[in-house]
């Protein structure tokens, strides 16, 4: 590091941290009193990647922590990319690290606390249990590297690789596509909501045209898994490394998680194929490649980046707790008892489905029957079909009393929490970054899609993009129109915020995009 202060009006006191032999040389010329050899770029980025897959078991693919660090010699931005499930609350991150890192950050480097967005991918792998340590490392090593760079902005597409999880029902309700739980019949699903196929794309250059960093945001859930079972960075992983792979050596690829609240990896429940999330990252990595090549970097470029705290509602789910507790005695008691057992009922099943009207015997026994005046294989048929009837309506009942039961153990857990806090509102951080034309709200929580779609339709900004699990994770953020659905989705059961939080939220993140 370098302090420069100028002894000329027309020099500003700042300090400059790069290279030590492009200081030395700005050093000189101050000394000497001689002009700086080179005008000074308007923005300098730096990025680096430090691995932090825990290894105590099987390993498929690396987890990273990524840093990309900007300054305009005045003030700095730092964005964290981190391929777990999310800052703090569950999975192996815990609470402490995000002020753990902050404090070490701003010892260390002297960089504003609230110039930090650190993003989750929400992946499912597991990271190091010294994680904070390593994304400082992350954070020193991007810092260290600042160099001026180019800046382009431009999207991409990708709408083969994840699809919206929700579905509306028959009943009025909305259901949801998890492996926790059954899908409802096929024959009461009307439809499914939105995606995003949006990839913003963030692209630093050198100024010899070298590529320094892409950052892109997509809103998925990488939640697919590898066919090993191993530790993975899942989809957006191997996106990631799609990128890097076809970009100069030490390029580094940070994805900023969307909102995704509510979208699952296409065939997320598929059970003829083996799980596996490579292809599908490699889908979206390409797609990524499409739009980063599109990009023609500019210098001059200028960056802005605030944090502003909101207070939410909790939610109360006591009166919805209670009305599922009903619904699940109600379940109980449509089970009837039926004379079959699994391997009749299978047994039954599967024959008739492929023995169309004559299911107990040879075609001829039904027509010797009715020559005769008897009925007995047409009778059998009936209770059969009766008692199979019977048995399909004890499973679908089963079906839904399982979705009640996980569903409501989140309701249940939630009112917990919103009992301890004695109803206090929740306290979130939503961040703001500029980069050139390219603008980013955070939120600390899994948005779904929709809010996402009303921001970037709301703002006034060509280039708008939405982050969720940023800084933070307060669970599940889910429309006030998913707050109706409470108790038959993850998304709105999993949930500690209640009705109004919506309109906050999006009205802060309104306010923020016209201010940077």
């Amino acid at each position: 590091m370098i302090d420069l202060v100028s002894a000329s009006s027309s020099l500003s006191c700042f300090t400059l941290r790069t290279d030590r032999a492009r200081g030395v040389a700005l050093l000189l010329a101050v000394v000497l009193g001689g002009a700086i050899p080179a005008a000074r770029a308007a923005l300098w980025a730096g990025a680096a990647k430090v691995d932090v897959t825990m290894r105590t078991g099987p390993v498929s693919d690396p987890l990273f922590v990524k840093a990309l660090v900007l300054s305009d010699e005045k003030k700095f931005a730092v964005i964290v990319t981190v391929d777990a499930v999310a800052i703090g609350e569950i999975g192996p991150i815990g609470n402490d690290y995000l002020a753990n890192v902050r404090r070490e950050v701003q010892r260390e480097l002297k960089i504003d606390p609230a110039s930090l967005l650190v993003n989750a991918s929400h992946c499912h792998g597991i990271v190091r249990p010294d994680v904070d340590r390593l994304t400082v490392e992350a954070i020193r090593n991007a810092f260290n590297a600042l160099t001026p760079v180019k800046v382009g902005v431009g999207t991409g597409r990708e709408d083969r690789v994840m699809e919206n999880r929700r579905m509306k029902l028959k009943s009025g309700r909305e259901a949801d596509v998890r492996h926790a739980y059954s899908l409802p019949p096929d024959d009461q699903v009307v439809s499914v909501g939105p995606i995003d196929p949006e990839i913003g794309v963030l692209r630093f250059d050198r100024m010899d045209g070298t590529t320094v960093a892409v950052l892109y945001n997509y809103a998925g859930h990488p939640i697919q898994g590898v066919p090993s079972g191993g530790n993975t960075a899942d989809v957006t992983g191997f996106a990631s490394q799609v990128i890097e792979d076809n970009l100069p050596v030490g390029a580094v690829a940070l994805f900023v998680q969307g909102c995704g609240g509510d979208i699952n990896p296409v065939l997320y429940k598929d059970v003829y194929l083996p799980r596996d999330a490579r292809p599908l990252g490699q889908q979206l990595g390409l797609s990524t490649l499409q739009a980063v090549r599109q990009i023609v970097p500019q210098d001059g470029a200028t960056f802005n980046v605030m944090m502003e705290k909101i207070e939410l509602p909790r939610a109360n789910h006591t009166q919805r707790i209670a009305e599922l507790e009903q619904e699940r005695e109600k379940l109980v008691r449509a089970l009837r008892g039926t004379t079959l057992n699994l391997k009749t009922f299978l047994s039954l099943y599967t024959r008739d489905g492929v023995a169309g009207d004559y299911p107990s015997a040879y075609a001829h026994h039904y027509l010797s029957e009715a020559q005769t005046g008897r009925e007995d294989f047409k009778r059998l048929d009936a209770e059969n079909r009766k008692q199979v009837t019977a048995y399909l309506q004890n499973i679908h009942t089963m079906e839904e009393l399982t979705r009640v039961q996980t569903n409501l153990a989140l309701l249940r857990r939630h009112q917990q929490r919103y009992d301890a806090a004695g109803g206090r509102p929740v306290e979130a951080e939503v961040v703001g970054l500029r980069v050139g034309s390219f603008y980013l709200v955070s939120f600390p929580a899994e948005l779904t899609v929709q809010i996402g779609l009303n921001l970037k339709h709301a703002s006034p900004h060509e280039h708008t993009f939405v982050a969720g699990y940023s800084n933070g994770y307060l669970y599940y953020a889910p429309t006030a129109e998913q707050l109706k659905n409470v108790g038959n989705a993850q998304e709105d059961s999993d949930c500690l915020l209640g009705p109004g939080w919506q309109e906050i939220f999006e009205s802060k993140a309104r306010a923020i995009l016209n201010r940077l």
